[in-house]
């Protein structure tokens, strides 16, 4: 059998909020609520369960999607429509920025949670096929 990641559970202060958000931003569908969970699937079928925690037992994570070039400039888009802070890099030292690394664009923002938020459209350490 080879090994996937078939979900994973997601911290949340308000699960349906969380849910929702990042299935907006990344134009992804928030699945039926089931038991403390809001699931939020992903094209791969990996599904992020957004569960409720008490604020003081909620610890940051940091969550990173890859898109394509079009996803990106979709996700973009609405959240510097929404007014949502953004950076280019995780320490959040340059914001209103995004990056070019590896040849793609990448941005991070905070979810409602606090969490942090990458969109990529390169994978880290991609190299560019050489041509022939």
């Amino acid at each position: 059998m080879s090994v996937q990641l078939n979900h994973t559970i997601i911290h949340s202060l308000d699960n349906r909020e969380a849910a929702a958000f990042l299935a907006d931003v990344l134009g992804l569908e928030v699945g039926t609520e089931w038991g403390p969970f809001v699931p939020v699937g992903t094209a791969n079928g990996v599904t992020l369960d957004f569960a409720t925690v008490p604020a003081g037992s909620l610890t940051v994570q940091h969550y990173a999607f890859l898109v394509s070039e079009e996803e990106f400039d979709v996700s973009f888009g609405k959240i510097r429509a929404a007014g949502i802070p953004y950076f280019a890099d995780p320490r959040m030292k340059r914001p209103g920025e995004i990056n070019h690394n590896d040849g793609g664009r990448g941005v991070y923002f905070l979810d409602p949670s606090g969490h942090g938020m990458e969109i990529i459209t390169r994978p880290y350490g991609y190299q560019e096929p050489a041509a022939g």
